[in-house]
């Protein structure tokens, strides 16, 4: 890869949110501090049902009067939809940004070059738009929300070289960071199954959102039974959802993969009991392994 690359992310795409209410209205809907949110922050977060499980995850950035959300394209409507529901009587302003696009930036010099730290989650105004490091893990780089028909030209007039997808696509597969719905099952999966506490899409401290009874209560009960982690391939790409075995015991599910690299939600006792070698899934072979940060639970 370049030492500066960038590729457009189709599979998102950015809504904005004004008013004068629109951090409050969004602090008590999420499961991160909206307080944290600032023209130089950025921060992840997910909104929950009520019974705390997924909807959707969203990258929060502030840039002048609004924030804007960075979120899945194919289920944006639906998102804002959700959203106007509880507005309610709060001053907020919900519209979609449409010609703003969604563009991963990568490489060592790419921080430097858009004139942002390489803290995790920091952020700054750039050609109109905002970037802002991944909230998530720096070392998948930054995210931009530029204008669309502009943002390729001025990260190119930067040095950077556009990639394909798949370039970003693993390495945030070699991380173990869950993209969206792909890794994320709707109205199924939990936060803390993967990796929102370390990946810091979780706040403990703030108060009440929807869904935190059940976040809450998985954390301090010690409930995690599971884990999104990277795993390699050797053989056929498995399709995701696809049943992932430790000799004829249920080991857990596939995730989103791309060429010999994937994802995949695997059950704690039984990547430990295999030391994540010998998994199946089909007629390939999956090695999984911990993230580097991730931190599992004790074994009881």
């Amino acid at each position: 890869m370049a030492d500066k690359a960038y590729t457009r992310l189709d599979q998102r795409a950015v809504i904005e949110i004004g008013g004068e209410d629109r951090r409050a209205f969004l602090q008590g809907l999420v499961s991160n501090d909206m307080d944290r949110v600032a023209p130089d922050r950025a921060v992840w977060t997910a909104l929950l049902t009520p019974q705390g499980k997924f909807l959707f995850d969203l990258f929060v950035v502030e840039l002048g009067e609004s924030f804007l959300l960075d979120v899945e394209a194919g289920r944006a409507e639906e998102l804002r939809k959700k959203l106007g529901m509880y507005k309610l009587r709060s001053k907020v302003r919900i519209l979609p940004a449409d010609p703003v696009a969604v563009f991963a930036v990568m490489g060592d010099g790419a921080a430097a070059s858009l004139g942002v730290d390489r803290d995790t989650g920091a952020a700054g105004e750039f050609a109109g738009g905002t970037v802002f490091v991944d909230p998530r893990h720096p070392d998948l780089g930054l995210r931009a929300l530029l204008p669309a028909d502009a943002g390729p030209r001025v990260l190119e007039a930067n040095g950077f070289v556009a990639v394909g997808f798949p370039v970003w696509d693993i390495a945030r597969l070699r991380l173990g960071l869950p993209d969206g719905s792909r890794d994320l099952l709707v109205d199924k999966a939990i936060l803390l199954e993967n990796g929102f506490e370390e990946l810091n899409g979780v706040d403990f401290q703030k108060g009440c959102y929807m869904g935190q009874e059940l976040t809450a209560r998985t954390k301090y009960r010690g409930l995690v039974r599971k884990r999104l982690m990277p795993v390699e391939i050797e053989g056929p790409c498995p399709e995701p959802g696809a049943e992932i075995l430790f000799g004829d015991s249920e080991a857990g599910e596939m995730r989103s993969a791309c060429g010999t690299v994937g994802v995949a939600l695997l059950r704690l006792d039984q990547f430990r009991a295999s030391g994540g070698n010998g998994l199946t899934c089909g007629t390939a072979r999956l090695t999984a392994r911990k993230p580097a940060w991730a931190v599992f639970p004790e074994v009881e």
